[in-house]
């Protein structure tokens, strides 16, 4: 208990930078992810603007990607955020990486929820005249809002995971201070007030996260 109280500056530190990462992490990753997931909705057979080439380019790039383990992905990525942010090691890299590796599952999670909107739907509007743009943001969007959200708050929780591993990058964190401070000096008390952190963390992500698609879909 000594030692946590010495390292407090160090453990608040470290928290703001889990924050910082999966915050950054989540308006890059999810603005891409969200751009994935419609080009594969749109695009697919019987989608509002089919296009076999870019349905089949969107498909095997999420394919090759997403499987890809982060550990592996985060080794993979560091050229390109050096080329990006300027650097390939650190918190802005870490989060960077993390930000691309979850656009993939992101994008996947979008047009699964877009697809599941009835298709009576669709074609009401289509019989009332709406072109596909406007079918997607007026129509197949919010209908699937409510699963959307649920679907980004599972991912946020899956971000703060991957903050915890990058850490090998110097990407900091309440995973690389759990690592350093507490599981290689021998002190499980340093190690688990992080691990309580995380937790805490990911229950009031998942707890706000299912409350708003509680709400929106009650409407």
């Amino acid at each position: 208990m000594d030692r946590l109280q010495e390292l407090m500056p160090e453990f608040w530190a470290a928290a703001l930078e889990t924050l910082y990462m999966t915050s950054f992490a989540l308006v890059l990753g999810g603005v891409l992810g969200l751009l994935i997931g419609v080009i594969l909705y749109v695009t697919r057979p019987g989608g509002l603007l089919p296009n076999r080439a870019v349905s089949l380019l969107a498909n095997l790039a999420v394919n090759i990607f997403r499987p890809i383990p982060f550990v592996i992905f985060m080794a993979v990525a560091q050229p390109f955020a050096r080329v990006v942010v300027g650097v390939g090691i650190g918190t802005t890299a870490g989060a960077f990486i993390i930000a691309l590796a979850a656009s993939f599952a992101i994008g996947r999670i979008v047009e699964q929820h877009l697809v599941s909107v009835s298709p009576g739907v669709i074609e009401a509007a289509r019989a009332m005249g709406a072109g596909p743009l406007r079918i997607l943001f007026t129509v197949a969007i919010p209908e699937s809002l409510g699963p959307l959200i649920l679907g980004y708050t599972f991912i946020v929780v899956a971000l703060i995971d991957m903050t915890a591993m990058a850490g090998l990058i110097g990407g900091g964190g309440l995973g690389a201070f759990a690592q350093i401070y507490g599981f290689r000096q021998f002190e499980p008390v340093v190690m688990w007030a992080a691990i309580a952190l995380i937790v805490v963390f990911v229950h009031l992500v998942q707890m706000l996260g299912t409350r708003l698609a509680r709400k929106i879909m009650r409407r």
